[in-house]
């Protein structure tokens, strides 16, 4: 098993991209979630000429400061958390990689400690 096979058939949607913001990997539900974009013709394609400035600007401060953008979005009556976070390889940042992974509109909250 090639180790990026399990991210093909993740149930969540997975983008990456390089350090440029080309995108160089949708997974199958990235590439249905984009479907009206182009789907798998997105690879290639600038993430960044798929967003507003302000994102534009978000997708900015992760690569420069390797903080995640985390947020949750409701489309369509599903609900979905967004995880945007900058990859790593040998210590530099070399890109972004976005998880779109759908919640429950109630979802339980347990506390641990």
């Amino acid at each position: 098993m090639n180790k990026a096979d399990w991210m093909e058939e993740f149930p969540g949607a997975i983008t990456i991209t390089d350090v440029d913001g080309k995108i160089i990997f949708l997974n199958c539900q990235a590439a249905l979630a984009f479907e009206a974009e182009g789907g798998r013709s997105l690879l290639g394609q600038n993430i960044r000429d798929c967003h507003r400035p302000e994102s534009r600007e978000k997708i900015r401060q992760i690569l420069e400061t390797g903080r995640p953008n985390i947020y949750t979005i409701e489309k369509q009556g599903r609900k979905k958390i967004i995880y945007q976070a900058a990859w790593t390889s040998g210590g530099e940042v070399r890109g972004l990689v976005e998880l779109s992974l759908e919640i429950p509109v109630e979802m339980p909250h347990f506390i641990r400690d």
